[in-house]
């Protein structure tokens, strides 16, 4: 870099000049870096960014599809149960029949191949639940010695067929009453029982439960499944709980099954923070064992109920089916009449709602997918808008989507997969008709309020846990819910009026947590929800006010039933 300037006296006469020349290559390498610098930062930049939007867009398409693969699980659930309802159906109603021996070794055969392809659906639709991580844990008080225990008699006529011997053992140590699942812990054990029974020929099959070690707030208990079979090869035993594997082709061929079983045990148990072990020798057998926690509990449980056995006393019960298939709609008529029931059957929900304003039912037969109005839909009517109590059981083909938990938010009081068993329809149909008193809906509205009173919407069971029965901490727990709820029933009448939508969402947002605390029906909590939801979109506005009332009645009486237990406790 060269400069040059000339420098004058004061006069403004040019004296002379001034030269400087300098070296600037290493400022002229520096800017040439900066600038290649600069520019792959750039491109890095540019780079990255493409590959943020790739890989969005590579998760969009996974995301779709796993939705595809669901969705597609969802409708082949439904599309295969159905036929297989009417298959298996049928199929038990002609084998009550009079048949010649032949005859009935072919309708045997039928209904096994029948039995197998809904394990087979089962198995494939509980896998595919675990994997999307839509498989869910409740956490229920229920005794886990009564559940083994009807649980081990589904396999006693498979057991005494093969002349093997049962064995359990059961810990007395272990508490009574425990929260936990016990709908995935028994299929756990039926899972590994299936096994052990299908792998054995000789010998016996050996089911224990045992108290590893306890707390004051938890249980570890320890189950095994110990069989004389014929044992898995050490170089197998890492490959038995992957997805369609078993131990070996000759095992599939022989024995048959998927290779699901123990790939959904394994799985399971993940879930749960736990894992499963197993130990084997080929021809002398092997142990399947796990260990899981369970919280303790003074709750009351309710013995399991026995399947009922056909009465022909129990006749008058009169039925409303409402199923659109008319292949179902058979099929429930003739076990019906076989139940000695009554029994009108409607193909949607308008038409069931139709039914229900001119006739009286002692209990609903409500299938989930239907035109017009589905399941839900209808029994969401019953008992919202028609405040109607008739027990509704569900009946469904699609237990992908469908859980207990969902069916009675909708206010179902239970439900019943599809292929029927007819044994465990007729005693949920004859339980809940006879725990239930029977009402129109005429009657039922003009007595609403009287029903209102009488009905207790308090259940403290579980503030009695969370409190440890502390009756100084109960007292100040109801003393908090008496003094928040009343300003907020009131805010909620008031926003709703003035068409405050933020106001009711934030007034019904803050009720809902204590509902559960203080035991209050799901159905209550399941309101508040669509109020909620209303508020933030305001949709379905139709049957809005009915439930905001109906919302500030329950808290109302929740209120005056939690002055009387604070008394109690005083």
């Amino acid at each position: 870099m060269f400069n040059g300037s000339i420098y004058k006296d004061e006069y403004g006469k040019v004296l002379g000049a001034v030269f400087v020349a300098r070296d600037i290559t290493e400022i002229k390498k520096s800017e040439q870096q900066l600038f290649y610098a600069k520019t792959m930062a750039e491109t890095a930049s540019t780079i990255a960014e493409e590959a943020k939007k790739l890989a969005e867009e590579a998760q969009q398409i996974a995301e779709s599809a796993v939705k595809a693969k669901q969705q597609f699980l969802s409708n082949m659930s439904h599309e295969i149960r159905t036929p297989m309802n009417a298959i298996i159906g049928f199929t038990k109603v002609m084998l009550k029949t009079d048949l010649t021996a032949k005859q009935r070794d072919y309708l045997n055969a039928i209904k096994l191949s029948g039995d197998s392809l809904i394990v087979l659906i089962n198995d494939i639709l509980d896998l595919a639940k675990v994997e999307s991580g839509k498989m869910t844990f409740e956490q229920i008080p229920f005794k886990l010695a009564s559940s083994i225990s009807s649980m081990l008699h589904l396999f006693e006529p498979k057991i005494q067929e093969k002349n093997l011997k049962l064995i359990k053992k059961y810990d007395d140590k272990i508490p009574e009453v425990l929260l936990g699942d016990p709908v995935r812990l028994n299929q756990i054990i039926l899972n590994l029982l299936s096994n052990a029974v299908k792998f054995t020929t000789t010998g016996k099959i050996m089911v224990s439960i045992h108290l590893v070690s306890e707390d004051d707030k938890k249980a570890t208990i320890e189950f095994a499944v110990t069989d004389t079979g014929i044992g898995i090869k050490k170089e197998n035993l890492e490959t038995i709980f992957d997805n369609f594997q078993q131990a070996s082709n000759e095992t599939t061929r022989l024995y048959g099954g998927t290779g699901l079983g123990l790939a959904i045990v394994k799985q399971l148990l993940e879930l749960q923070g736990t894992h499963i072990s197993v130990k084997s020798k080929v021809n002398k057998g092997s142990t399947f064992s796990f260990t899981l926690n369970f919280f303790k509990t003074n709750a009351m449980v309710e013995s399991i109920p026995e399947i009922i056995q056909l009465d022909s006393e129990v006749q008058d019960i009169k039925v409303l089916v409402v199923e659109d298939m008319a292949l179902n709609q058979l099929l429930v008529r003739t076990l019906l009449d076989d139940f000695g029931f009554k029994c009108d059957i409607v193909d949607n929900g308008k038409l069931a709602l139709d039914k229900l304003k001119t006739h009286q039912y002692d209990i609903i037969l409500m299938d989930l997918q239907m035109p017009e109005m589905n399941g839900f839909e209808t029994t969401e009517y019953i008992r919202n808008t028609m405040k109607s109590s008739i027990p509704v059981i569900a009946l469904t083909a699609d237990v992908t989507t469908v859980d207990i938990g969902k069916c009675k938010e909708a206010g179902m009081n239970d439900y019943v997969a599809k292929p029927i068993d007819d044994k465990l329809l007729y005693s949920k149909i004859v339980t809940l008709v006879k725990n239930t008193a029977p009402n129109t809906v005429e009657t039922l509205i003009e007595k609403i309020d009287v029903i209102t009173e009488k009905i207790q919407h308090i259940n403290l069971e579980y503030l009695h846990t969370l409190t440890k029965s502390n009756s100084k901490l109960m007292k100040e727990m109801i003393e908090l819910y008496l003094k928040q709820t009343p300003p907020l029933i009131s805010i909620m009448k008031n926003s709703f009026h003035d068409q405050d939508w933020q106001s009711l969402s934030s007034a019904v947002h803050k009720m809902i947590p204590s509902f559960s605390i203080m035991g209050m029906k799901k159905d209550f909590e399941a309101t508040a929800h669509k109020i909620q939801e209303f508020a933030n979109t305001q949709t379905f506005i139709e049957d809005i006010p009915e439930m905001v009332l109906q919302l500030e009645t329950a808290c109302e009486q929740t209120c005056a039933e939690l002055e009387e237990e604070l008394e109690k406790i005083k």
